[in-house]
């Protein structure tokens, strides 16, 4: 197959999740329906933790940057899909196919390393009460935010501009509902062997990182909350975690689901349905599983409708 250098690249086609043109009617009012959720849940955490003072603490300071982030991730990839949906058209610039790319992965990144930051906030909570205050101070947790977003543009900046370099085939449909940067990759007919070694670098310390992280501060909660004696303060210690390993568990099962599955099939497409798990279906729950197993955040969103302090 001939290469084609990138500068003559117009345009990507997105296949999406479905072809079947009897579907697309359904999947535009699916996914205008689960985004609308989605933008409405999360800006709702952040108008609550905002306005309640009761809720002035690190632990719904994060919150709410996860609630804004996921806004972020879910507009970086739907609102392009039902206007192709609605259009017809299944095209995307090259362009705008390299800004989706760095958007996504910077807000997808940027969730990870604020998941880790809320584990180690609880585990300071739990396990450090005297020296919680003092380390998790509105300094400490300002500095922790604007690293992580600092790292993940970079981070995002970095591939980016990897991409740029290739060079692509005449063959450039991408069987997702976004331009993922692995399929993109796949399509090039230079070398990718730098852009391979990147991204699994990337997966073993912005991914793994943070996840060793998570996994060692609940590992030292779970040890501390054992040690309590009374059945009551137990569950007190662990409630305030609760909503935060839900999460954590629903996105990284969802997120170690899709790469499992696409290296069980050899259906790109099938992959790309599996992949709206922790796009699209994970930020919409979010707020749902903070309103309804949070007494703080479901006492702040009744005060916020009833327009009491």
């Amino acid at each position: 197959m001939e290469a084609e250098n990138t500068s003559y690249v117009s345009k990507f086609l997105l296949l999406g999740i479905s072809e079947d043109p009897t579907l697309q009617p359904f999947l535009f009012g699916l996914f205008l329906s689960m985004y609308l959720v989605t933008v409405l849940g999360n800006l709702l955490i952040i108008l609550a933790t905002v306005s309640d003072s009761h809720l002035h603490t690190p632990m719904y300071f994060f919150l709410s940057n996860l609630s804004f982030v996921d806004i972020c991730f879910t507009s970086t990839t739907i609102p392009k899909m039902l206007v192709n949906i609605q259009t017809q058209s299944k095209a995307m610039t090259y362009a705008g196919c390299i800004t989706q790319i760095y958007f996504f992965m910077l807000f997808g990144v940027l969730d990870n390393f604020l998941l880790a930051v809320m584990a180690y906030d609880r585990y300071m909570a739990i396990c450090h009460p005297l020296h919680y205050m003092v380390i998790i101070n509105p300094r400490f947790c300002m500095f922790v935010v604007l690293m992580s977003s600092i790292v993940s543009a970079l981070h995002s900046l970095l591939h980016s501009l990897m991409v740029l370099q290739l060079s692509f085939c005449t063959e450039l449909e991408i069987p997702h509902f976004i331009c993922e940067l692995n399929q993109v990759v796949l399509l090039a007919c230079s070398d990718t062997l730098p852009n391979v070694m990147v991204m699994y670098f990337s997966v073993v310390f912005l991914a793994g990182g943070p996840i060793a992280g998570i996994l060692y501060s609940y590992s030292k909660i779970v040890s501390s909350v054992r040690a309590i004696s009374s059945a009551q303060g137990k569950y007190k210690a662990f409630s305030t975690c609760a909503s935060h390993l839900s999460v954590v568990s629903l996105f990284y099962s969802t997120l170690f689901g899709v790469y499992l599955s696409s290296s069980l099939t050899q259906n790109s497409q099938s992959t790309a349905r599996a992949s709206v798990m922790y796009s699209v279906v994970t930020p919409m729950l979010n707020p749902f599983i903070y309103s309804l197993r949070n007494k703080d955040i479901s006492g702040a969103l009744r005060r916020l409708f009833r327009g009491k302090p």
